[in-house]
C-alpha cells in the first residue's frame, strides 16, 4: 500500500463569506448572487485533479465477481486482490511406536483351544506404528489488480498505482459496483472521495488552493457584471474582470504546484526509476 499526504478539509462557507463582505456593494444591489458558489468550488476542484479529494480506505468482499462502492466514491486511486492461502507438508521424519501385548491360552474343563498351536498363538503380541507430522501453512497474498477498459477503473494519471499493474484478475467499475474476474475474494481499495458539509463539496484546508477558488469566484463575479453591463460602465467592469482573471491564474499556479509536490511514495518509485533506467542495456552472462 502507498503512503500520501493525508490534507484536512474543511468547509467552504468562510471562502464563500469573505467573497461576499469584499464584494458587498455588489450583492446589496442584487447585480451579482451565490447561486453558482457550490458549482464555481467544483469547477476549481476538478481543475486541480484528484489530490484535492480526500482519499479513503475500504475492504470490499467479493460474491458472484461483484461488490458494492462506498457511497461516497469518486475515482480509485488503488485496488489491492487479498488472498488467505491455507496447505500442508509432510515432514521427513515420522515417529515409531510400539506396542506389546501379553496373550494367555486358557484352557480348561470347559473350554480347550484344539488345533491350536504356539506358532498361531504366541505368548507376546508386538505391534509398530508409524507416524508421520506434517505442518500447517497459511499466508497471504496481496497484489494490484488490472484496470479494466471502464472509466474511471483507472484513470491514465500519476494518481492510480494500478495503472501499470500486470495481474491476472482485473477489476472493472460499472453501476456503482466493483466488478472483478475472479468470482469470490476481498479487495482492500484507497478511493478519492466526496465529502460534502450540508450542501456543498469541502475544500482541503490548505492556505494556496484557498486562495485559488476565492479568486477564480470573483473572476466568476466580475464576468457575470461584464455581460450584464452597460456602454458607460463596461470598460471599468472589464479592466476589474481581467485584474481578477491574472490573480485567478496566479493563484491557481500556486495551488497547483502545492498540489504536485512529491510525497514519501513518489519519491520511492522516482529512485526505483533512476536506479534501473538503465538495466535494459544490461546483458547478462
Amino acid at each position: 500500500m502507498s503512503f500520501y499526504y493525508k490534507y484536512k478539509f474543511t468547509s467552504p462557507e468562510k471562502i464563500f463569506a469573505l467573497v461576499k463582505e469584499e464584494l458587498k456593494s455588489y450583492f446589496d444591489t442584487g447585480a451579482i448572487d451565490d447561486s453558482l458558489f457550490g458549482l464555481y468550488t467544483f469547477k476549481c476542484l476538478e481543475k486541480l485533479g484528484k489530490a484535492s479529494y480526500p482519499i479513503n480506505q475500504a475492504m470490499l468482499c467479493i460474491d458472484v465477481n461483484e461488490a458494492s462502492l462506498p457511497d461516497d466514491f469518486h475515482a480509485i486511486r488503488e485496488a489491492w486482490a487479498c488472498t488467505d492461502y491455507n496447505t500442508s507438508y509432510q515432514l521427513p521424519n515420522a515417529t515409531y511406536t510400539q506396542l506389546l501385548q501379553q496373550h494367555t491360552r486358557i484352557d480348561g474343563a470347559n473350554y480347550y483351544c484344539t488345533g491350536c498351536s504356539d506358532d498361531e498363538a504366541p505368548d507376546v503380541i508386538k505391534a509398530i506404528y508409524k507416524t508421520t507430522n506434517t505442518v500447517m501453512f497459511k499466508w497471504k497474498k496481496e497484489y494490484l489488480l488490472t484496470p479494466g477498459i471502464a472509466y474511471p477503473a483507472c484513470p491514465n494519471d500519476l494518481y492510480c498505482a494500478n495503472y501499470n499493474a500486470l495481474s491476472d484478475s482485473s477489476y472493472d467499475i460499472r453501476d456503482n459496483k466493483f466488478v472483478t474476474t475472479f468470482k469470490t475474494g476481498k479487495v482492500y481499495i484507497q478511493y478519492y472521495s466526496n465529502q460534502y458539509d450540508c450542501e456543498n463539496q469541502m475544500v482541503p484546508d490548505e492556505f494556496r488552493i484557498k486562495e485559488y477558488i476565492e479568486a477564480f469566484i470573483k473572476q466568476k463575479m466580475f464576468e457575470q457584471l461584464s455581460n450584464q453591463a452597460t456602454d458607460e460602465t463596461s470598460r471599468q467592469i472589464e479592466a476589474k474582470y481581467l485584474g481578477y482573471k491574472n490573480m485567478a491564474d496566479e493563484a491557481f499556479i500556486m495551488a497547483d504546484t502545492e498540489n504536485k509536490k512529491e510525497d514519501v511514495y513518489r519519491k520511492q518509485r522516482a529512485i526505483r526509476r533512476t536506479k534501473n533506467r538503465f538495466d535494459k542495456y544490461n546483458i547478462s552472462g
